[in-house]
């Protein structure tokens, strides 16, 4: 009898028995491997169990008289910007966050858009600042990011906070990379001692998770684009963290059976940067894209602007 079925037969129901195999710390997601079986990393369970857990503080701090509020920056018109500006709006009122939305116009300089940073980084009433990538291609987006007060860089921009995090010590770690740990953590995956393979170097996911990674103890290799036999490195990983921004790009083939594969990708066509079906069928377990990854990353967004408006609470106190 499968593991999970035997397990829903004494706890009565298949839901159940997912809930007992990921939220046991003794590991039952490892036995469920050693049976062969496929663990889907439910991004959209994470993330509602991480929004849960924010509710009430959430509350706690409207009681004292605080509304945490997200401030996002919208330079220009590009269309997925909009959309992914609107959808982390929408979370933040189903939470009871404030979202402070500025969209500015393309034809924006760097120095305006240094300005408004600037005002918002004085406005107590905004507790944490994102500015929507990428901007028109005239501005200095770095020195934009920059910009934001390392207390409101809830989305882990700044070169500050990727230090504290790489460091072991940063408040807001980028968010896809929080997301990442996020939902190994949940899900009780094994990191210490493992070999994690990061595919992509981004300043914004790739660099971060390999060194968060790498303060949970495991052994990482971060490949990129002049990285020679990529499929030799990928062969050798315990942990795949697809990072790369293209699509499909990690190829079933080059999976060790038993792997686990969390795939920061979204391309067009609603598919990661790893080829589905084919990882599938050699990981033990995978994140699904959508579904996987992405929900989670926008939570993360969240409890770093609950946690940021935590902070001003301490100060007031």
């Amino acid at each position: 009898m499968e593991l999970r079925a035997y397990i829903a037969g004494r706890l009565g129901s298949q839901q159940s028995a997912l809930t007992f195999l990921v939220k046991r710390p003794e590991s039952y997601t490892w036995r469920l491997f050693a049976m062969n079986e496929k663990l889907i990393l439910d991004g959209k369970r994470v993330a509602a169990d991480v929004k849960e857990g924010l509710m009430p503080r959430v509350e706690n701090l409207t009681q004292k008289g605080i509304t945490p509020c997200l401030a996002t920056i919208l330079v220009g018109d590009d269309p997925s910007s909009e959309t992914y500006v609107r959808m982390k709006g929408n979370a933040c009122a189903r939470l009871g966050i404030r979202s402070e939305r500025i969209h500015m116009p393309k034809e924006t300089t760097t120095e305006e858009l240094v300005k408004t940073i600037e005002e918002l980084n004085e406005n107590k009433e905004v507790h944490g600042i994102l500015l929507q990538h990428p901007v028109p291609g005239h501005i200095d987006e770095r020195k934009a990011f920059e910009t934001i007060s390392i207390d409101k860089d809830v989305d882990g921009v700044t070169s500050h906070g990727y230090g504290q995090t790489a460091l072991g010590f940063g408040t807001y770690p980028s968010c896809t990379p929080a997301a990442i740990m996020a939902i190994i953590d949940y899900y009780h995956l094994p990191v210490e001692g493992k070999h994690a393979v990061v595919v992509g170097r981004s300043p914004i996911l790739g660099k971060p998770v390999s060194a968060l990674l790498l303060n949970r103890n495991a052994t990482v290799t971060t490949c990129h684009s002049y990285t020679e036999n990529l499929s030799r490195y990928v062969g050798q990983a315990d942990l795949v963290i697809a990072a790369v921004g293209k699509p499909e790009f990690i190829k079933g083939e080059w999976i060790k059976p038993g792997a686990v594969i969390l795939d920061a990708g979204y391309n067009k066509g609603n598919v990661g940067d790893a080829e589905y079906d084919s990882c599938l069928e050699k990981a033990s377990a995978i994140t699904p894209v959508p579904g996987g990854v992405g929900p989670v990353t926008i939570s993360m967004l969240l409890k770093h602007t609950v946690e940021a408006a935590e902070k001003t609470l301490g100060n007031n106190a």
